[in-house]
């Protein structure tokens, strides 16, 4: 009982694997807050960003049927599909010819 651990730096310097380790913490500390901030900053960035436009241009040689406009258009390999707001899949070819009209159930 006669010693004294009160001087916990002289025995940390007489263990030379803690010194160590120490730096190690303080490096990953000190990596994973450089981490967060640059991740704040992405998110900052990116949102802070004005939305993209809804829809893609339509080509000119797709014609809807009268009164119908466009809701969602998807390009696919050789086909285009455009879900109009009344409800209905409209399918065209690449050449803008219509191959298929399918209404859908809209839920209330």
């Amino acid at each position: 009982m006669g010693r004294d651990d009160s001087d916990w730096k002289a025995e940390a310097k007489a263990v030379p694997e803690l010194r160590f380790l120490k730096t190690l913490v303080t490096g990953l500390a000190l990596v994973m807050g450089l981490g967060m901030v640059a991740v704040v900053a992405l998110l900052w960035l990116r949102l802070g960003q004005p939305a993209q436009p809804g829809l893609p241009e339509l080509p000119d040689s797709v014609q809807l049927p009268e009164g119908a406009s466009p809701a969602a258009v998807t390009f696919a390999r050789d086909w285009l599909v455009v879900v109009t707001e009344t409800g209905e899949v409209l399918l065209y070819d690449r050449a803008g010819e219509l191959h298929g009209r399918t209404p859908i159930d809209q839920a209330p």
